[in-house]
């Protein structure tokens, strides 16, 4: 397999998913990028009419996610707090690609479909959730993963690579 992996430090939640698919799938669902919240919901539709063609879109986003974290705050508040589902097991990511992540150790078995969730350290800070089959048991394919938090692992990935590249010149290398 020919895949091109930078190192990148991020935690994974996750399952082999053949018990409780249904369940798991689910919670992929609701994790998708407008059925979080009403005012994401707003915002699709407003997209939609093109109502927001004439609006500043950084300014737009900065916005929204203040009204998300207020409304986060809200629940903090009020103990509303969102539950996530348990997954069975963590374990680090060493690497990613495109559409593969390489962990630290071999815990995968091969051939078997899992859920997951990555904290990814993009704006808005969030878990991503995605299915992946275990090529290797070390090394996994991304199979199912929502269209916005593609665009977010690419550019993770892409930062990644300018990291890279800048210690390699620093080294000389």
């Amino acid at each position: 397999m020919d895949v091109r992996f930078v190192n990148a430090p991020l935690v994974l939640k996750y399952e082999e998913c053949s018990a409780r698919y249904d369940i798991l799938k689910k919670e992929y669902d609701s994790l998708s990028e407008y059925e979080e919240d009403s005012i994401g919901q707003w915002l699709k539709l407003a997209r939609a009419k093109g109502e927001t063609s004439d609006s500043d879109q950084v300014l737009l986003t900065l916005m929204i996610e203040l009204h998300r974290k207020m409304d986060t705050l809200m629940m903090i508040i009020r103990e509303e707090e969102r539950e996530f589902l348990n997954l069975s097991d963590i374990s680090k990511i060493e690497a990613i690609g495109y559409e593969h992540f390489k962990l630290e150790k071999g815990v995968l078995e091969k051939g078997k479909k899992y859920y997951a969730r990555v904290a990814m350290p993009v704006f808005p800070k969030r878990d991503i959730p995605l299915f992946f089959n275990a090529v290797e048991n070390n090394v996994a394919h991304v199979v199912l993963m929502h269209q916005k938090d593609i665009k977010d692992w690419s550019a993770y990935v892409v930062a990644r690579e300018r990291v890279m590249i800048r210690e390699l010149k620093k080294r000389g290398v």
